[in-house]
């Protein structure tokens, strides 16, 4: 089934087919593809649309020397396979299996590792500058999606790129627009043509003659040319950043792809090619509906994607994303705020029953806090829905633009914890420590489905920056109250009495908390809130018990535990204090579950934990 490509395992390997063969072995990748994530599951649309556009840089570029960096990492599952390990493909995001992102430890041919966007053109552009400065003719190319392109990072790294004095190029992977007819066999021409040495020898002369005489003449014949290029191809903005750009093509089109690559390889100074290509290319399923095959589960390729079962437990994105729903029908001031996550964040009912107060800001986390500062500002009660990690990239404004001014934004925060098998690029791991530590902000980590509907109600109530982080997929499938009840700020609640141990659980921990406190006769509280702590319950469990255990699904360094210890020794009180937590090291990928028992965070764990401290 895989004629040519079970005989490659290096794209040395590649390079050694004729140029002929390629279209099949296309086809063969892109089969292998849908079979071996139909299997394992992951992002399935992104990565059949660079099939060819993955053949062709290994064809022409002589990687790994030459550097390839992919950008977010959605789009490399072609350059995995290719580059010897197709057969990895098989334990792909699995616990000791490989990555669903670049990572530098896994391979020599992923230069650079990814997981957030809009790295690429930095990356390559340092790599680029190296290779100049150690006098090599190395080439550095930065892959990038149309998507990557709204984060500002891109345009800061084009802005500097283009006073550069070395060989970089840019790849913008188009696949938004449908291959129209002006990108067709003209501007497949005129790419091939501005690739050429000639042309770019041309360019160079003209400048010199031109450079000699009168400022307005040679600004006159510049413009001109960017005039005629703007009229056929959307290139002029990356012209005015210094990049000579070429495109849009084809890429799907290998005999047009891989001339133009062959050319671009000899010019001097940054590139910047635009290939536009199809998100889910080859699979109908996918093609129809790339944003579902973005990422999946397992699935049957003769069935496609199948929805979840009926009276599954609700996850708590959806939990938030019906709230969402029900808090903007009761106050007017509410919107919502997305930084080009609608789907995952759960937001896509509001999006369709609330246009006009939805925004969907791009991949520009920065932007999107900020812009949230100021629609408060203005009397709005801004939603921010963000992934744990993706908030990293805006800590700078969520601390000047939100908490100093205290203005009521409130942070949906989701994916906090431990994520499975996006791994540690996407693990919330760090977010209670990184917000408890802001002054004005107020954190809460809702312990069920029910408790998180309430704390986005109190959340929403109060004139002051919020936070309420809670994890990915469905919590215990507790029942979830329509009535909306705000909850008292910094009490927490006493789950069950015990003796001399008391364990402080914060969040998503309280399951396994109750259940090792069975087996230890322990007392359990759910702490509710991590700012402002219940110190009024931290003094009274120290007065009961002789032990006390934090546990949270956070870096243990400067989290809840931390905010405990804090506590005790603020009100000068001396007591044994266990704290439980995320390990102070990068949690790989691997199922949910095994990782929390890995890290010590399930029942038997936390049992094992506290019985080395108390054995009796």
């Amino acid at each position: 089934m895989y004629q040519l490509l079970d005989a490659i395992d290096n794209p040395e390997q590649l390079r050694a087919l004729d140029r002929r063969q390629l279209p099949q072995l296309a086809a063969e990748l892109r089969a292998f593809l849908i079979e071996s994530v139909s299997r394992t599951g992951g992002h399935l649309s992104s990565n059949l649309g660079t099939v060819e556009l993955t053949i062709a840089l290994h064809y022409v570029f002589n990687t790994p020397s030459d550097r390839l960096v992919w950008d977010v990492g959605h789009q490399t599952y072609p350059h995995k396979i290719l580059t010897g390990r197709r057969a990895a493909m098989a334990n792909l995001r699995q616990l000791g299996g490989i990555a669903g992102f670049p990572r530098r430890d896994e391979s020599p041919f992923d230069a650079f590792g990814a997981g957030h966007s809009s790295t690429s053109i930095s990356a390559a552009l340092g790599m680029a500058v190296a290779a100049k400065q150690q006098g090599t003719d190395r080439r550095a190319v930065a892959i990038i999606g149309d998507g990557a392109m709204t984060a500002g990072m891109a345009f800061e790294a084009l802005n500097n790129a283009g006073t550069m004095d070395a060989n970089l190029l840019v790849i913008l992977n188009d696949n938004d627009m449908s291959i129209s007819p002006n990108v067709g066999a003209l501007n497949n021409y005129l790419a091939k043509l501005m690739s050429g040495r000639f042309y770019a020898a041309a360019r160079r002369a003209s400048k010199k003659v031109l450079g000699g005489v009168a400022p307005p003449i040679w600004e006159l014949a510049k413009r001109a040319e960017e005039h005629m290029k703007g009229m056929v191809i959307p290139g002029t903005l990356f012209e005015e950043f210094g990049f000579n750009y070429i495109g849009p093509i084809d890429g799907h089109d290998l005999d047009v792809l891989i001339p133009t690559l062959s050319n671009i390889q000899q010019l001097e100074g940054p590139q910047f090619l635009h290939v536009v290509t199809q998100k889910g290319k080859g699979f109908k399923f996918a093609e129809e509906d790339p944003c579902l095959y973005h990422g999946v589960a397992k699935f049957d390729p003769e069935d496609g994607v199948l929805g979840s079962k009926p009276g599954s437990r609700k996850t708590y994105t959806q939990v938030f994303g019906d709230w969402l729903c029900d808090m903007a029908a009761a106050d007017s001031r509410l919107v919502g705020i997305t930084p080009a996550m609608r789907e995952g964040s759960g937001m896509v009912k509001f999006s369709e029953d609330f246009p006009a107060r939805y925004f969907d800001v791009g991949i520009a986390e920065q932007h999107a806090v900020t812009f949230a500062a100021g629609l408060a500002c203005e009397g709005l009660k801004p939603v921010v829905a963000i992934y744990s990690t993706f908030l990293q990239r805006a800590y700078d404004q969520l601390v000047h633009d939100v908490a100093l001014q205290n203005l009521p934004v409130l942070f949906a925060i989701d994916r906090a914890g431990l994520v499975g098998a996006d791994g540690p690029t996407h693990a919330g791991s760090f977010d209670l420590s990184f917000l408890r530590c802001i002054p004005n902000m107020v954190v809460m980590a809702p312990s069920d489905e029910n408790e998180c509907r309430q704390m986005l109600y109190t959340a929403f109530q109060l004139d002051q920056p919020t936070a309420v982080r809670y994890p990915r997929g469905s919590g215990d499938g507790v029942a979830i109250a329509e009535e909306m009840t705000a909850l008292p700020v910094g009490r927490g609640e006493m789950r069950r009495q015990g003796e001399k141990i008391a364990i402080l659980a914060f969040g998503s921990m309280l399951t396994p908390a109750l259940q090792a406190a069975e087996e230890l006769n322990a007392s359990v509280a759910n702490m509710r809130f991590v700012k402002p702590l219940d110190d009024a319950l931290v003094k009274e469990l120290a007065a009961s018990h002789r032990l006390l255990v934090t546990v949270e699904e956070n870096a243990v360094m400067g989290g809840a535990g931390s905010a405990v210890a804090e506590s005790l020794d603020q009100q000068g009180i001396t007591i044994s204090l266990l704290q439980l937590g995320l390990p102070d090291q990068f949690v790989e990928q691997g199922d949910h579950a095994v990782l929390l028992k890995m890290c010590g965070l399930d029942k038997d764990g936390l049992v094992r934990s506290i019985r080395k401290l108390l054995p009796e």
